[in-house]
């Protein structure tokens, strides 16, 4: 009985290790290394580029960083704004996260000293879902010389805008009779006080907070080299829906800032070719981002193309402006059916701006980038009386 028992254990345990260690196992792994190779064929050109040490890659914020909230060693996510480019082509495409650490914190001080925030980033996962590492820096200081420079500018302002104060209630109390029998000290005293006041003011006088909010575009330093692998053009384009007949080219995509200064209007120039069995306005037209947010056209762009119906047949040109919430964000063109409300077409903005003149994107980005202090606005209830 017991070498039965022994005999069938036995048996047991060599047909359990013929399983584990049968052909199929390796088979599986070949399949899965071509199928790897295949995806990595499709992706990637075959060459190789180098992101230099020095380079600077635009990002923006994925949560609110600000002086009076966050502290050293707090972990936040960026995104990579716009694709990052060698000889041969993108290396790290948009759209890529970022992932850092608040370095530092400075509070704001007296003396107008603003308050500073220091950001290190350790590395990348690219919409492939490689992780990169890198060493990359971004700070809101300023160069010690320049902040000076910015400060003594602006106390000296304090100082004779007091003493022009200073001077002028010196004539409204004494008047000009007390002015002109004194030689003119009367003013010269007033003048004095009120620059003594405004020097006062300047010596009390708090530096701003700052506050990197999403849509604000940082620029960060990459501190070391990187070889990275280049992207085919086909790899990096955005999923589009079209609709029989309805033919939409975008030939040049413009950022804007609107009436109150923000950066946050994007203006397409485009050409509609109607030979659909729809007829469509500019109303029926929206911006939507990858979060799904929809952007109707706004009313302080060119609105020709807005009010105008597009029949059957009809070719038409013209620009057409929407005001979004980050104008980093991925776009698509929608038009949709003006009876169920569904979307009919999806053209991708990111697939024709990498067609955009090169002009056109410095002007972009230079407008992009135009805030770079950042600031933070006081809250109305938050300020000191």
């Amino acid at each position: 009985m017991k070498k039965g028992i022994a005999l069938f254990l036995l048996t047991a345990f060599l047909a359990m290790n013929n399983l584990v260690f049968a052909d199929p196992v390796f088979e599986g792994h070949a399949e899965k290394t071509d199928q790897l190779q295949k995806l990595q064929d499709e992706l990637f050109t075959g060459q190789v580029e180098t992101l230099e040490r020095s380079d600077v890659i635009h990002m923006t914020v994925s949560q609110v960083l600000d002086s009076n909230i966050n502290i050293e060693g707090d972990e936040f996510f960026a995104e990579v704004v716009n694709d990052v480019e060698g000889d041969s082509g993108v290396i790290i495409p948009k759209g890529t996260i970022a992932h850092g650490r608040i370095s530092q914190t400075e509070a704001a001080k007296r003396l107008g000293r603003p308050a500073q925030i220091s950001l290190d980033f350790d590395y990348l996962i690219t919409p492939d879902g490689r992780e990169i590492p890198i060493e990359g820096r971004m700070s809101t200081k300023l160069n010690p010389v320049v902040q000076t420079s910015k400060i003594v500018m602006q106390d000296l302002g304090y100082t004779v805008a007091g003493g022009a104060v200073g001077g002028f209630l010196a004539l409204n109390w004494l008047g000009i009779e007390a002015a002109i029998a004194s030689q003119g000290y009367t003013l010269a005293g007033g003048a004095a006080l009120g620059g003594a006041i405004g020097l006062g003011a300047a010596l009390m006088r708090k530096g701003h907070d700052v506050l990197i909010a999403p849509g604000d575009e940082i620029k960060v330093k990459v501190n070391t080299s990187v070889t990275l692998p280049v992207y085919r053009e086909t790899a990096l384009m955005q999923h589009e829906m079209f609709y029989p007949g309805l033919d939409i080219m975008i030939s040049d995509i413009k950022h804007e800032e609107d009436p109150f200064g923000e950066a946050n209007t994007i203006t397409l120039t485009i050409m509609i070719t109607n030979m659909s069995d729809k007829t469509f306005s500019g109303l029926d037209l929206a911006l939507v981002n990858d979060y799904n947010a929809v952007f109707r056209p706004s009313i302080f762009g060119d609105t020709k193309l807005m009010f105008r119906q597009i029949k059957p047949g009809d070719k038409v040109v013209g620009h057409i402006s929407f005001a979004v919430d980050n104008i980093n964000r991925k776009f698509w063109l929608t038009f949709y059916d003006r009876r169920t409300k569904k979307p009919l077409s999806k053209i991708s903005i990111d697939n024709a701006y990498r067609k955009v003149s090169a002009k056109t994107k410095k002007k972009n980005e230079k407008l992009r980038s135009k805030k770079n202090n950042f600031k933070k606005v006081p809250d109305v209830l938050e300020m000191e009386l």
